[in-house]
């Protein structure tokens, strides 16, 4: 069985497994939670927590857990799994580094503690973003652990420029320090975006102050079409002015 809580903030939605779960559970239960966040236009937040006298799953509800998290996945923002069950913790903490969320495991007894990590989490991404029109340069502000909803955001916001105009100037990434990627589903989709971009975009600075950062150019240049150069987290005008400045290679030309 599985049923809605109620105890809990606002901004959370929490569900707990009891006995044996079925395939009927889920449309029960996990299907309208999705429709509602999708019609409210919100994302999920989700306390999962195990009662003691849960069992297992039907292989019915396997495949239903299954498809119901491949087809909501980027709506979810965070999910605290309460368990106390040796399998259930080890299993969900193998999963959590494929997911594009952050997933945390919390005993029984911190089930308190797992709706106030749940209430912390960052509002919204961890990268901002602006493109400016005059300059033709994207401004990529980074803060937070890279998302795959980051580049999502990052991917709408270039392309639609891209369906009229040949190419972007530049890109500036403005970091304090690299954060590094959520899990290995964002470092993928950082991949693909760049992958799916570089030779249309003339210029990339990266202005932050950090070891890796003055690595950066030296490698980049080897695997993108962009000229690639690394300034000081304060010189964030000079970033900006080279990224729109003239380039070498034509990102329009590039095969």
């Amino acid at each position: 069985m599985l049923e809605r809580a109620k105890d809990v903030p606002p901004q959370i939605d929490a569900v707990k497994a009891i006995g044996t779960l079925s395939k009927d559970d889920y449309k029960a239960v996990m299907e309208p939670l999705i429709d509602d966040a999708r019609r409210e236009g919100r994302r999920i937040r989700l306390l999962w927590e195990f009662d003691p006298e849960f069992r297992s799953y039907t292989p019915a509800a396997g495949w239903e857990d299954f498809k119901v998290g491949v087809g909501a996945m980027r709506l979810f923002e965070g999910c605290a799994v309460v368990s106390d069950t040796g399998w259930i913790r080890e299993s969900t903490r193998l999963a959590s580094f494929l997911m594009p969320c952050p997933v945390r495991v919390f005993g029984s007894k911190d089930r308190e503690e797992a709706l106030r990590w749940l209430v912390s989490l960052p509002e919204g991404p961890g990268v901002s973003h602006q493109l400016l029109p005059d300059s033709k340069v994207l401004v990529v502000e980074v803060e937070e652990p890279l998302r795959t909803q980051d580049f999502d955001a990052l991917a709408q916001t270039a392309d639609s420029w891209l369906e009229t105009h040949d190419a972007l100037a530049g890109i500036v990434v403005h970091a304090r320090a690299f954060p590094g990627w959520e899990n290995i589903a964002s470092l993928l989709r950082h991949v693909r975006f760049v992958r799916d971009h570089h030779r249309r975009v003339a210029r990339i600075a990266l202005a932050a102050d950090s070891r890796l950062a003055a690595l950066v150019p030296h490698l980049a240049n080897h695997f993108v079409q962009a000229e690639v150069r690394q300034f000081g987290y304060g010189a964030l005008d000079e970033a900006l002015a080279w990224a729109a400045g003239p380039s070498d290679r034509d990102p329009a030309d590039a095969g």
